[in-house]
C-alpha cells in the first residue's frame, strides 16, 4: 500500500476518530501494527487554530511516519489554509473529511453533508490538492441517504482532481452506524478508478478484515471502533492475512502493560487534570466484556486523581490474574461478563 511517496509497512490503517485518535493513541496503534493512523479531524476555521485542542491536535512529535492529518470544512479557501497550516505543522498528508456523519458537523455543511453538493466537493477537492506539495486523500460515505448514493461519481471526480486515495465508510450518511456496511459499493468504487481504496466498516475480526478486503478488492482496510480498547487487533489482523492462523489472545499482563502505558502517555500528553479524564474511557473500553468490569467502570468515573486512578487499574488487573493467564472477550451482542481459563 503506498500514498504518493509513502510506502505503508501494511494495509491496515487506523480510522480518524474525534477525541479518540489522538497521538497517544495512534502512537499506540502503529506500535501495535498499524500502517498509519489518521489524526482526529482538525478545524479549517483558523480562529480556532490557537486553541489549545486545535495545538494538541497539530502535535505529531515523535510520531512515526507517515504522518496523516483530517481537516473538515466547507468553504474551499480555509480548507487550502487549514491545509498548509498542517503541514506547515508536520503532516506529510492531508486527509479531507467528507465522511462524517455526526450531526454538529453536516448542519455547518461539513463532512458527510458535503455529498449532498457536488459541484461545492469539486472545488473543495481542487483548492486542498493545489494548495499543498503533500499527498490529499479524501474520507467519503457511499452517499447521503440510501436514494442518493454518488460514491462512484465522487471517487471518480477526486482522482481526477488529484486526490492520492479514497478512504470509504461502508453506509450513507443517514445510515450513521446503523444496518450492514455496503461492501457492494464499495466493490463498485473499486472498479471505477485506479487509486487506492481503504475499506472501512464493521471490521471487527480477523476473518471479517480478509472478508472485506476479497469482496471489496479494496487495497486498505481502516479500523476504527473495533480499536478501542483493543489495539491489538491490528497484529491480530496482520498475521491473519498473512499466515491464516491466529495468535493466541492477549495475556492478562500484557493488556495490563498496554493499558498502564496508554494512560501514562495521556498524562503526560494532555496534563494530570484532563488526562485522567480522557483516560477514563480508554480503561473503560480495554476492560469492557470482562468479569467485573461493569462495577469496576462505574467506580472509575468517580476518582479524580492519577494516584486513584492507576490504584484502582492495579487493584482489578491483579485480581483478574488469579483467575487466568489469557482473556478472552464475549461479542457485545452478549450481555454477561466472563473471563475465560
Amino acid at each position: 500500500m503506498k500514498i504518493g511517496p509513502y510506502q505503508l509497512k501494511n494495509n491496515l490503517i487506523v480510522a480518524p476518530m474525534a477525541g479518540v485518535t489522538d497521538r497517544p493513541f495512534r502512537q499506540l496503534c502503529k506500535k501495535m501494527g498499524a500502517g498509519m493512523a489518521v489524526s482526529e479531524m482538525v478545524s479549517s476555521n483558523s480562529l480556532l487554530w490557537g486553541s489549545e485542542k486545535t495545538l494538541r491536535r497539530a502535535n505529531h512529535e515523535g510520531e512515526v511516519n507517515p504522518i496523516s492529518v483530517q481537516i473538515a470544512g466547507a468553504d474551499p479557501r480555509m480548507m487550502a489554509e487549514a491545509a498548509k497550516y498542517n503541514v506547515d505543522n508536520g503532516a506529510q498528508i492531508i486527509d479531507i473529511n467528507m465522511g462524517c456523519p455526526a450531526k454538529k458537523v453536516c448542519n455547518v455543511m461539513a463532512g458527510s453533508a458535503l455529498l449532498k453538493d457536488e459541484p461545492l466537493v469539486a472545488q473543495i477537492l481542487k483548492a486542498v490538492v493545489a494548495a499543498v506539495d503533500v499527498p490529499v486523500t479524501l474520507k467519503i460515505r457511499t452517499g447521503w441517504d440510501k436514494q442518493n448514493r454518488n460514491a462512484v461519481t465522487v471517487a471518480r471526480m477526486a482522482e481526477d482532481i488529484g486526490v492520492q486515495a479514497l478512504a470509504m465508510h461502508g453506509r450513507t450518511r443517514a445510515c450513521l452506524y446503523t444496518g450492514d456496511a455496503e461492501y457492494d459499493t464499495i466493490a463498485a468504487v473499486k472498479q471505477a478508478v485506479s487509486i487506492p481504496i481503504i475499506a472501512n466498516g464493521d471490521i471487527t475480526t480477523p476473518e471479517k478484515a480478509r472478508f472485506v478486503l476479497e469482496k471489496t478488492g479494496a487495497d486498505a482496510i481502516m479500523i476504527g471502533r473495533a480499536a478501542q480498547g483493543r489495539p491489538w487487533i491490528f497484529r491480530e489482523i496482520s498475521h491473519y492475512l498473512q499466515t491464516g492462523t491466529h495468535l493466541p489472545p492477549p495475556e492478562v499482563t500484557e493488556i495490563h502493560r498496554v493499558l498502564l502505558e496508554h494512560v501514562a502517555d495521556l498524562y503526560q500528553f494532555y496534563g494530570e487534570h484532563t488526562g485522567v479524564r480522557i483516560a477514563r474511557k480508554h480503561i473503560s473500553w480495554y476492560t469492557k466484556g470482562l468479569v467485573g468490569s461493569a462495577n469496576f467502570r462505574h467506580h472509575m468515573n468517580q476518582l479524580q486523581s492519577v494516584e486513584e486512578q492507576l490504584a484502582a487499574v492495579g487493584g482489578f488487573f491483579n485480581q483478574l490474574s488469579q483467575h487466568s493467564d489469557r482473556l478472552v472477550y464475549l461479542p457485545e451482542s452478549q450481555s454477561v461478563e466472563a473471563l475465560a481459563a
